[in-house]
């Protein structure tokens, strides 16, 4: 079984982080490559599900799909307007994610950048934002109707506020639909959002929900449209999220899936870019030559084997 750590700059920092760390699994007996990324700060606990997702897709383990591309959103950091405009223009997308309510930011600095993103996009695109819960609910019912003017119409908020229990509210209490993510992959019962009626669309990782499967269950149980979004993987756990987006029955909004674009390099041969807004839906193979390129450095290999043999003590390779 091979273990390959890899750590890849990013081209802006997102979620706080600059390197995009995580780790490759083989096994070159059945020739099946999976991921295991949790970000640094996820316990062995939380980590878990990630690595269950790894061997799944290491052994093949994913649904036939019914389609043949994923359509997908680019993904905006918190910049500034003019660096959003440029990258949605670079993007190749009909529908762009906005990070909003970046820490040190004000909501004009928000409004700035999806009137950029809007403008960008041109009239026929779809804009959507992400909170990642950092409002409360009434800061989270002033600022909604403002960034929704100034992105010319929402198609969604996804997780504005922390709690199912004031996503609920909040969603009562605005026009624009309410996606739910954290509500969802770290909630002990991620069916909450269903029962208390706290969303519109749910949002799935393939990664932190245990792998394309469990996800399956979970968009089936959950009852609402599904987008497939990223953990900020390499193309090989982007690929699991396309496998997923690939075998749902309905996909009726783009999938955040086109992360990618965010890293400066990739450990693929052919990397999981968009062309025309959709990713292919099929094997990814491996770049031997970029995995030996991108390989961490020996004190963080020694780090992530270390926090690998932790999780899985009931999950042996």
């Amino acid at each position: 079984m091979e273990q390959h750590v890899f750590s890849i700059p990013m081209r802006t920092r997102f979620r706080g982080i600059t390197v995009r760390e995580g780790m490759l699994l083989h096994d070159p007996a059945t020739g099946g490559w999976g991921e295991w990324s949790p970000f640094l700060e996820y316990d062995e606990e939380v980590a878990r599900p990630w690595l269950q997702c790894a061997l799944e897709a290491m052994r093949g383990d994913w649904p036939m799909p019914v389609r043949d591309t994923v359509p997908v959103n680019v993904t905006v950091p918190a910049v500034d307007a003019e660096r959003a405009h440029a990258i949605v223009t670079a993007g190749g997308c009909r529908t762009a994610k906005v990070k909003v309510a970046e820490p040190g930011q004000s909501l004009a600095d928000d409004e700035a950048r999806l009137e950029a993103v809007r403008d960008a996009l041109g009239p026929g695109g779809l804009v959507r934002i992400d909170a990642n819960g950092a409002w409360d609910v009434d800061t989270a019912v002033a600022a909604l109707p403002r960034l929704d003017r100034a992105a010319g119409g929402l198609e969604y908020a996804e997780q504005p506020v922390a709690s199912v229990e004031d996503l609920a509210l909040v969603r009562r209490r605005v026009a624009v639909p309410i996606a739910a993510d954290e509500s969802i992959r770290r909630a002990a019962d991620p069916y909450r959002v269903r029962d208390l009626e706290a969303a519109d669309i749910a949002v799935l990782k393939v990664q932190p929900l245990g792998g394309v499967r469990n996800c399956l269950r979970i968009a089936e149980e959950i009852g609402l449209p599904v987008v497939v979004s990223s953990a900020l993987e390499t193309s090989f756990g982007i690929a699991a999220g396309v496998a997923l987006a690939a075998a749902l029955p309905e996909l009726p909004h783009a999938c955040g899936l086109a992360t990618v674009q965010l890293l400066t390099d990739d450990v693929a041969a052919h990397p999981l870019l968009p062309v025309d807004g959709a990713l292919p839906v099929g094997p990814v193979h491996a770049d031997r030559a970029a995995i030996a390129r991108l390989a961490a450095d020996p004190q963080r290999t020694a780090h992530w084997q270390a926090r690998l043999d932790r999780v899985r003590q009931d999950q042996p390779l």
